[in-house]
């Protein structure tokens, strides 16, 4: 996944979840930031930025916030980007060596559900939910960083689906270089956690995969461990 346009900045302030003043070429611009999440981790005052200038007109900001460095790590933090680069995955066959990945579809409605993802893995419909991961504990990717509610119904409807003998995947998608491993963050949710090990234990596959990025490119290159804890309680 590849973006046009990218300049450098240096964060000033988030007046609300969908702004961030940002000073780019010494000048204060408004920008659009493409993540609704807290990022309270990345987002401090002084970091260095990058984002995307638009020259459509009609926009009400010239700038969306695309990526963040922390500790010389660069961490891409658009909300959009995980189920693209998911896609690319699967179309590319490195998630599934040696499997034939067919009829890849989004956001692809099952019951009352709609999940990121439908495709055909050998020949068997399978759905996937993906997740963008970019809250960092010592190379361990975290996710959530706040309560979640809809992701919990997303992870227990997941588990219909495997009753009614369709491939279910939960994918997270970390989006920084530095991940070794993938955990829920029982401490921010443990509902969520409780419900991704109900989720594994169903049957539904629980996967994480960690990307390269940089300000202007990210993509999934390799799948990492995910440890899931015994139990919430």
């Amino acid at each position: 996944m590849k973006y046009q346009n990218i300049r450098k900045g240096i964060f000033l302030q988030r007046p609300n979840r969908f702004l961030a003043r940002v000073a780019v070429d010494a000048k204060e611009e408004l920008c659009h930031v493409k993540n609704t999440g807290r990022l309270g981790e990345l987002l401090l005052p002084g970091a260095a930025v990058w984002v995307q200038e638009h020259d459509n007109p009609n926009r009400k900001t010239r700038f969306s916030l695309i990526a963040v460095e922390k500790d010389g790590v660069c961490y891409n933090i658009d909300s959009q980007a995980p189920n693209i680069l998911a896609r690319e995955w699967l179309a590319s066959g490195k998630a599934f060596p040696g499997s034939r990945i067919t009829d890849i579809h989004p956001e692809q409605k099952y019951g009352n559900s709609r999940f990121d993802l439908a495709f055909c893995r050998d020949g068997k419909r399978a759905f996937m939910e993906v997740k963008g991961v970019t809250l960092n504990q010592n190379g361990t990717g975290l996710f959530p960083d706040a309560p979640t509610i809809r992701g919990v119904k997303h992870v227990r409807e997941l588990i219909e689906c495997q009753k009614e003998d369709y491939e279910a995947y939960v994918l997270f998608v970390v989006k920084f270089e530095t991940a070794e491993r993938f955990m829920p963050n029982i401490a921010r949710h443990p509902e969520f956690a409780a419900a991704l090990l109900e989720a594994r234990n169903a049957g539904v596959h629980v996967m994480a995969a960690r990307c390269s990025v940089q300000p202007e490119q990210v993509e999934i290159v390799t799948e990492i461990p995910v440890e899931l804890p015994e139990s919430t309680e």
